[in-house]
C-alpha cells in the first residue's frame, strides 16, 4: 500500500508535465497562426502596390472577377507562410530550450536567422535569376507560333513555383548541419548517399522547371552546390559536437 502511494506523486507529476507540454505546443501553434494571419493581412493590403513589381512589366489579364480574390489570397498566403516558418522555428526553439545545455541552446538559436537568410537568398535567386530566364524562354517559344495571353493565375503560379520552392530548397545546408549537430546525421553518411541525393535534386529541378536541359541545369547546379556546402558545414558541426561529447563521456 505504501509503495503504491509513493508511486502516485510520480504519476501525477508525469501527467502534469505532459499537460504542460501539450499546453505549450498549443500556445506555439496559436501564436504561429496569429503571426501568419498578421502577415497574410499585411500582404493582402499592400498587394495592389506589390503587384507592379511582381509583374516585371508584363501585361497580365484576369479571366474573371473571382481571379482577383484567388490571386490576392494565393500570393499573400504563400508569402505569409514563408515568413511564418522562421517564427515557428523560434517558437520551437523556446519549447526545447529547457532540455538543452547552454551551449546547445546558443548553437540551436543561430539556426533561426540562418534559416531565414537561406530562405530569402533562395527567393532572391529564384526571382532575379531563375524566373526571368525560364519565363523569357517559354514566352519566346510560344510567341513563335501563338499569340500569348498571360493570365494572372498562370503567371503567379509559375512565379511562386520558381521562387518559393527555391527558398525552401536553399535551406538544405542548414537542415543538414542541424541534423548533424543533434547526432541524426554524419558527414560520412551524407557522402554515402550523395548520388541518391543528386538524383532526388535532379527530379525536383525537373518538376519546377520547363522540360529543357538548360533550365534544369540552371536550377540543378546550385542545388548540388548547396548539398556540397551542407557536407562541408556538416564536417565542421560534427567536429564541434565530438568535442562537446568527449568531455561528457570522460
Amino acid at each position: 500500500m505504501s509503495a503504491l502511494s509513493e508511486d502516485l506523486p510520480f504519476e501525477v507529476e508525469k501527467e502534469e508535465t505532459a499537460l504542460d507540454h501539450f499546453t505549450e505546443l498549443r500556445r506555439i501553434l496559436l501564436w504561429s497562426a496569429f503571426f501568419f494571419a498578421i502577415m497574410f493581412v499585411t500582404f493582402l493590403v499592400f498587394m495592389p502596390k506589390v503587384l507592379p513589381l511582381l509583374a516585371n512589366g508584363y501585361k497580365i489579364v484576369l479571366m474573371g472577377p473571382l481571379d482577383v480574390i484567388r490571386f490576392y489570397t494565393g500570393v499573400s498566403g504563400a508569402l505569409a507562410l514563408g515568413l511564418t516558418t522562421p517564427f515557428l522555428g523560434y517558437q520551437i526553439w523556446r519549447f526545447v530550450k529547457p532540455g538543452l545545455t547552454p551551449t546547445e541552446s546558443k548553437v540551436t538559436l543561430t539556426y533561426v536567422p540562418a534559416i531565414t537568410a537561406s530562405f530569402l537568398t533562395g527567393i532572391a535567386f529564384g526571382y532575379f535569376i531563375v524566373f526571368p530566364v525560364l519565363f523569357k524562354f517559354l514566352m519566346n517559344l510560344g510567341e513563335k507560333s501563338f499569340d500569348v495571353l498571360i493570365t494572372a493565375r498562370e503567371y503567379f503560379l509559375f512565379l511562386l513555383t520558381s521562387t518559393l520552392s527555391l527558398g525552401f530548397l536553399f535551406e538544405l545546408p542548414i537542415v543538414m548541419v542541424f541534423l548533424t549537430s543533434v547526432g541524426m546525421l554524419t558527414p560520412v553518411k551524407l557522402k554515402q548517399v550523395r548520388k541518391y541525393a543528386y538524383i532526388l535534386l535532379a527530379v525536383i529541378s525537373a518538376l519546377i522547371t520547363p522540360p529543357d536541359f538548360i533550365s534544369q541545369i540552371l536550377v540543378l547546379t546550385p542545388l548540388m552546390a548547396l548539398y556540397e556546402l551542407g557536407i562541408l558545414l556538416s564536417v565542421v558541426s560534427f567536429k564541434k559536437r565530438q568535442k562537446r561529447v568527449e568531455p561528457a563521456v570522460t
